[in-house]
Formats: structure tokens, C-alpha cells, sequence
């Protein structure tokens, strides 16, 4: 079994808004993956972008400039 890793877990609304950040996180280079939202968040669309926690202030930053809103950034072991 592989080690649970801290991580942030940005949730969103509706799909739409979470495949857009997959498209401007490779756009503005900043690491993470798509993932199914983990069982212990509760979420809208059930899409979720997953980064280290040392990529949480780049990507509010990235969310701001392109006017994507998230539902919630969550820190999780997954």
C-alpha cells in the first residue's frame, strides 16, 4: 500500500469550471492532476484538482487571474 501524502484538494461547482483548471494549470505550468473528489469531501461536480500543498498560493493566484471560482480547497491525506 503506498503512503498517504499531504495534499490540497480544490473542489468546484460544476465540471465545466474543474476542467478548466486542468487547462489553465498546464496552461501557467503549475503541477497537479485531475482526480475523482476523495470520500471525505463533499463536492458538486465530483471532479477535484489535486497539488502538493507547497502549490496552494500559485494556484489562488492562477484561479484569481483567470476568474475561475472553486467551491472550497481542502487538505487532505490521499
Amino acid at each position: 500500500m503506498r503512503a498517504k501524502e499531504p495534499k490540497i484538494v480544490v473542489t468546484f461547482s460544476n465540471t465545466t469550471d474543474a476542467m478548466k483548471m486542468e487547462a489553465v494549470c498546464g496552461e501557467y505550468e503549475v503541477g497537479g492532476r485531475m482526480i475523482p473528489v476523495p470520500k471525505v469531501i463533499s463536492a458538486g461536480c465530483g471532479l477535484a484538482w489535486c497539488s502538493a500543498p507547497e502549490n496552494e498560493n500559485r494556484i489562488r493566484e492562477v484561479l484569481e487571474l483567470v476568474g475561475l471560482k472553486e467551491q472550497a480547497i481542502h487538505y487532505c491525506l490521499i
